[in-house]
């Protein structure tokens, strides 16, 4: 695929590599592909987390955290965690500054609130992360797919403006106000827990005579219900990485219990089951045969492929 914008397109082996990783909320990008970015900032790489709303309408869901004090301040308290977490995982951090539009529950879903994320114009939701984007200038962006990994309305928001971003950064057309242009070479979907993953750790434990938290979560799996694991074509190896990942998500200390499921599968059993982060290459300017096994495939210069 090659760009009608190739005149700006990025040189990657003339400079650093950069990585740019959208969220929708705080704590997001700890539980998505947080130990990819720590290896690639523990390579060099300069990493950017954009978190597209404050996450101002989540729930505490740390017993320890739910207390009046956290409850009146959450807006704050969030956002001292997402920078304690970046501050673990080496990465830079910028807020779209969306405001989180909550997750609807009930039968019928009451309606959205006015002037959350989901709901705002998807033109000016785009604009503010290509001006991002031109300012970082990254060679690869990770989203969300088109069901937002669940069916949260900020997820599949993320993915939306995600998308849109990608194709309108480099076009000098859209957007002229919000920066010199700048042409994304790759973008990917972060795929989390498969139907294989989560039957590898049940096994897993199992064959150590542990319990598995997966069991009911497997017994529960529809036939019909999509499973991530089969548009893979990205695995990142990174088990040197997860006590970082594990210390970043516990730094969002009002979403993340310590002794949730997040952390019953002991590090060693994940490093020999499932070592790696899984992605799905959804856009590719460079040649990068699939499958693959680094965000950077085709990027990196011949001194850096030695090195690795």
């Amino acid at each position: 695929m090659t760009s009608p914008y190739s005149r700006i397109s990025p040189d990657p082996s003339r400079e650093p590599l950069r990585l740019m990783t959208v969220h929708a909320h705080p704590d997001d990008e700890s539980s998505k592909g947080a130990a990819s970015s720590a290896r690639y900032v523990a390579e060099g790489a300069e990493v950017m987390v954009v978190t597209c709303t404050g996450g101002e309408r989540g729930s505490i869901l740390n017993p320890a955290m739910d207390r009046p004090d956290v409850l009146q301040n959450l807006p704050a308290v969030r956002q001292a965690e997402m920078a304690r977490a970046a501050e673990i995982l080496g990465v830079q951090h910028r807020w779209l500054g969306f405001v989180d539009s909550g997750l609807p529950e009930g039968d019928p879903k009451p309606p959205l609130p006015e002037g959350c994320f989901a709901l705002v114009p998807l033109e000016e939701s785009t604009e503010a992360l290509v001006r991002v984007v031109r300012e970082f200038r990254p060679h690869v962006i990770v989203t969300y797919d088109e069901n937002g990994g669940y069916p949260h309305p900020d997820h599949i928001r993320t993915h939306e403006v995600s998308v849109a971003a990608f194709d309108a950064a480099p076009d000098p057309d859209r957007f002229p106000d919000a920066g010199e242009p700048w042409q994304p070479l790759k973008l990917y979907y972060s795929h989390g827990f498969s139907k294989a993953r989560l039957v590898a750790f049940s096994e897993a434990l199992k064959a150590r005579g542990l319990e598995s938290p997966y069991q009911e979560w497997l017994d529960n799996w529809k036939d019909d219900r999509p499973d991530p694991g089969l548009r893979v074509t990205t695995k990142v190896e990174c088990g040197e990485y997860f006590e970082v990942r594990d210390e970043a998500l516990k730094a969002h200390a009002t979403q993340i219990d310590p002794t949730s499921r997040w952390f019953f599968t002991p590090l060693d059993v994940q490093r020999e089951v499932w070592p790696t982060e899984d992605y799905e290459l959804v856009r590719s300017l460079v040649d990068s045969p699939i499958p693959e096994d680094d965000l950077f495939a085709g990027l990196r210069t011949p001194a850096e492929l030695k090195a690795g």
